[in-house]
């Protein structure tokens, strides 16, 4: 193990680690929380739409998906709130186009197109010095959004009613919350890819919910979960040359079902 650590490659993922899983510890909490798991999963498929753009236009793929995924995601939560059709299927469809128009995309894209698969099922080996740095802008403005708006999001999440009767803005935090999920699924998507980026998002935020509560115990807990999880993993399959995203979100996976396990003989 110490061996490894001595390689570049793998410092690199060990950091970006450490950034999604504090981004996930923060963000998963409150999906888990609302229960929006759903539009969550939308949100990461149709992220691929901004990823097919980047690569149309000739720009960095991750910046269209940053781009492609809040304005999807922020569709998918006015859909929600305000149609009178089913969400979920509208916001299935939302999710399906937005795949639909990244791979066409990628097929009018002249010239090789590397390392599109990495997106889809993570690439956490090859993560370069340059999304590592988009890595920690994206921390920075989630953190700065939960602090900021801490007990507004609490009050929203527990009691939106009560919360709209002392005049906070519920519909506002609400897309507000969605855009940071946004941001956070584009950093998963480095480590696990968008076809297993919710798993990563929720289960260490599951997991915590089991054995605390109180939402800030459940944030850190989640967090150090995350981090835990993908080191487990990321030794694994190095150890046994598996993929690194799989592997990851096998443990996150197991332990979950350990969890529940466990509070079931204790109660």
């Amino acid at each position: 193990m110490f061996e490894i650590l001595q390689l570049e490659f793998m410092q690199n993922a060990i950091m970006a680690g450490v950034l999604v899983s504090i981004a996930c510890g923060l963000i998963g909490t409150f999906v888990v929380v609302n229960r929006i798991v759903f539009i969550s999963g939308g949100i990461a498929h149709s992220a691929y739409g901004g990823i097919g753009l980047g690569y149309f236009f000739g720009f960095n793929p991750i910046i269209g998906a940053i781009a492609f995924a809040v304005l999807s995601g922020l569709g998918m939560a006015l859909v929600e709130k305000n149609t009178k059709e089913r969400a979920d299927t509208i916001i299935g469809t939302m999710w399906a186009i937005g795949m639909g128009i990244g791979i066409i995309l990628i097929d009018l894209t002249k010239g090789y197109k590397a390392n599109l698969m990495s997106y889809l099922f993570g690439s956490i080996l090859a993560v370069p010095k340059s999304d590592l740095l988009i890595m920690v802008i994206l921390d920075v403005i989630i953190v700065m959004m939960v602090c900021l708006f801490y007990k507004e999001l609490l009050a929203i999440s527990f009691d939106p009613v009560f919360a709209t009767t002392r005049n906070i803005p519920v519909n506002k935090l609400y897309l507000m919350l969605i855009s940071a999920i946004a941001l956070t699924i584009v950093m998963v998507m480095q480590v696990v890819g968008l076809i297993m980026v919710i798993a990563l998002l929720t289960i260490p935020a599951a997991v915590a919910n089991q054995f605390v509560r109180e939402i800030k115990q459940m944030i850190i807990l989640s967090s150090i979960l995350g981090i835990l999880f993908i080191l487990i993993g990321l030794w694994l399959s190095y150890t046994l040359n598996l993929t690194s995203g799989a592997t990851i979100i096998v443990v996150s996976g197991f332990a979950y079902f350990l969890s529940l396990g466990i509070k079931t003989i204790n109660n």
